[in-house]
């Protein structure tokens, strides 16, 4: 896939790989050989431009700012429009904060069902973007039937961190057209968001659905009503659901219209909360913050649940 160095943990007939070197991004995850990551068709340009593909962590803020500074935890930070590490929007907005391919991670654990990584957020590239040195580790696990991703947050630095990241992972159904897709999403506070996709502190409510996602299209921030919500992505034998287990208060929806994937993104944070404050959970020093949402695939289809109970 890549000339990047990547390791892979498994269970059963699920599998899945990373690139530690590069973001821990997770590249594939795959069931009996069948691919249920989208934008992972040219991980390389991907990395060089910044965008997002896989299931990438936006760190260390989810979405995009509406401004190149913020104050937060006691400090003011000036972004530098040309920085060689942010992504920008079309607007010049920094995006996802760091691009994935400039993190480095350190591979502290490994064994075949499951790896533990940490990055160290510190030194003269990362702190002038966010001036609160940390540490961050990441435990993924893979079962025969769900891959968990737990995620820590150590205020070990002498400072308190501002907490405003996500996860942007982006599925499709294998084999099937995006017309026959079907969503499920459960009761939420739909954001209201300006031109820029910024929210503007107005909420409106937000319905259950379950319904084909056919042409609609999503790109929507939401605040979470459920502890646990979750999110099902299906059609034909196979489903995806996305469960938020802790840490999660916001999501953003992107299923852009015409286009086979369809994204569930857990954030812990919304979008712009670094510079509107609303709603930012200020870890203080010596502190933990922990976050942690589980990815679970059935397949199979009528007699063959009920015969076999064959899940992934």
């Amino acid at each position: 896939m890549s000339s990047e160095s990547s390791l892979t943990i498994a269970s059963g007939h699920l599998r899945a790989e990373f690139w530690p070197g590069a973001g821990l991004l997770c590249v594939s995850l795959r069931y009996r050989g069948r691919e249920l990551l989208r934008r992972i068709d040219d991980l390389e340009a991907a990395k060089q431009r910044g965008s997002t593909a896989g299931i990438p962590l936006l760190y260390p803020w989810a979405n995009r700012l509406g401004s190149l500074h913020y104050d937060a935890a006691g400090r003011h930070v000036q972004l530098d429009p040309a920085s060689p590490i942010l992504h920008f929007d079309e607007h010049g907005l920094p995006m996802h904060g760091v691009a994935w391919g400039r993190l480095q991670w350190t591979v502290l654990d490994r064994k075949e069902d499951s790896v533990l990584a940490r990055l160290d957020w510190n030194g003269p590239e990362l702190l002038p973007v966010f001036p609160f040195p940390h540490s961050v580790e990441i435990a993924a696990k893979a079962a025969p039937e769900s891959l968990s991703l737990h995620i820590a947050v150590f205020a070990n630095g002498g400072s308190p961190v501002p907490i405003s990241f996500g996860f942007h992972p982006y599925f499709g159904i294998p084999d099937l057209p995006r017309n026959d897709w079907r969503i499920k999403m459960p009761a939420m506070r739909r954001l209201s968001l300006d031109s820029r996709g910024i929210p503007t502190g107005a909420e409106q409510s937000f319905r259950a659905v379950d319904e084909l996602l056919g042409e609609r299209s999503y790109d929507d921030g939401f605040a979470l009503v459920d502890e646990q919500p979750s999110f099902r992505l299906s059609g034909g034998p196979t489903s995806i659901t996305i469960r938020f287990l802790e840490g999660f208060s916001y999501t953003q929806v992107f299923a852009p219209s015409g286009r086979d994937l369809m994204a569930i993104e857990p954030m812990t944070a919304r979008t712009n909360a670094l510079v509107s404050g609303e709603g930012l959970r200020i870890l203080e020093s010596g502190g933990q913050f922990r976050a942690s949402y589980r990815i679970t695939v059935e397949t199979g289809t009528g007699n063959e649940h009920a015969n076999q109970n064959e899940h992934l």
